[in-house]
């Protein structure tokens, strides 16, 4: 939309011209089903599909057939986490996540709690990271899967995934790992988990486009299918492949990767240009402490006193959240911030203002100037005229 400036990034990303330009081809000119095997427009696409799997894998330093495509994260930790809990349950019935995962990882482990299983959820420290001793503790003899995030949607707290992976391997238990944010942000070595879960659209890619990981070696891991049909992926995930989308997230990912450290160093001086001005205004505080590490284009700030919904109401040119896109709307403080201590009115009190590939200097100041308008407009007008 012009005029608007966008720092939503974390909900979604523009779709890169490099990517579209080699998605267009598979909508009209090349259209076959990669399931097609008798005839050449059968071939191409599926020839396609390969080489965006190898894309991918090599992106996430895994084996391109550990590969599983699907139509994004919540389906691939779906995928992930009831399959384990279908295909593992004579070994035990217990699972370990964290209080601050994504909804679609808390809400998959609800649904296995309705029946019969249990779920210990840790907490995590007010920095957002869960320590390591407490995934040691929550461990038992019948556990079967911890699922921890690499890094947080809403805060950008990346957490110690190498001592994470660690401690449950030690035990014989499979790691499952949400990296939606982390991939193609961050360095992400797909091997310290025994599944991980990551999307197109978080990356410059398209939406509705997603990928599993699966490791096949020490241990093999084995998954009862989420989805029943035609057994394609080798049986891992029925349904015909979405040939554009796949292509689009191969190309993304490379590029994201190949781009990454740039990409970083470029984050950080945007994002410590933003926070400096905002953490000047009344009553602002960071809610991740400045030792803590995150990812580098992601602020998650609070206005004591001033709910965050105000705020975006007043600035009506940024496009920017007051939590996880998926919650918003809800109303509700987030579970993220009151899992780190925040109150319920601090929580909605917090902006999470994500940054991008093709967010400027310019529009980190024009954000600073209208957040810093609005937080002074809301507290002249909280104070009573004399």
């Amino acid at each position: 939309m012009k005029g608007v400036v966008y720092l939503d990034y974390n909900a979604s990303t523009p779709v890169d011209e490099r990517v579209l330009r080699a998605m267009l081809p598979w909508f009209r000119e090349q259209y076959g089903n990669p399931s097609s095997q008798g005839h050449p427009l059968g071939w191409a696409a599926e020839e396609a599909c390969e080489q965006a799997r190898e894309q991918v894998a090599a992106a996430l330093r895994a084996e391109p057939g550990e590969i599983v495509f699907t139509s994004g994260a919540t389906e691939g930790a779906n995928a992930a986490i009831k399959g384990v809990a279908e295909t593992y349950r004579s070994r035990g019935r217990h699972l370990v996540t964290a209080q601050t995962e994504h909804q679609a990882v808390l809400r998959a482990h609800r649904a296995l709690e309705r029946k019969g299983y249990e779920v210990a959820y840790l907490p995590v420290d007010g920095g957002g990271r869960i320590d390591p001793r407490a995934l040691e503790n929550a461990l038992r003899d019948d556990t079967i899967l911890v699922s921890v995030m690499w890094a947080n949607n809403e805060t950008g707290v990346i957490q110690p995934m190498e001592r994470l992976s660690e401690i449950a391997r030690a035990r014989g238990v499979l790691f499952m790992t949400d990296a939606t944010q982390a991939a193609g942000k961050i360095p992400v070595h797909a091997p310290l988990a025994d599944l991980l879960v990551c999307s197109a659209h978080k990356f410059y890619g398209p939406k509705g486009a997603g990928a599993l990981y699966v490791r096949r070696r020490d241990p093999r891991v084995r998954l009862a299918p989420l989805l029943d049909g035609g057994g394609h992926e080798n049986g891992r995930r029925s349904g015909t492949l979405n040939v554009p989308g796949i292509v689009g997230m191969g190309q993304a990912l490379e590029i994201a990767c190949r781009e990454m450290e740039d990409f970083g160093e470029r984050m950080e001086r945007l994002r410590s240009r933003l926070e400096r001005r905002l953490l000047q205004l009344p009553g602002a505080y960071a809610n991740v402490p400045p030792q803590i590490s995150r990812l580098p284009q992601t602020s998650s700030i609070r206005f004591e006193g001033v709910r965050g919904a105000k705020l975006m109401a007043a600035c009506r040119n940024l496009a920017f959240s007051a939590g996880s896109a998926c919650s918003s709307g809800r109303g509700e403080p987030s579970h993220v911030l009151r899992a780190m201590g925040l109150s319920g009115e601090q929580a909605l009190s917090t902006l999470r203002i994500s940054l991008g590939r093709f967010t400027t200097e310019e529009e980190t100041d024009r954000a600073a100037d209208q957040i810093g308008a609005a937080v002074q407009a809301a507290g002249r007008a909280a104070t009573p005229s004399a």
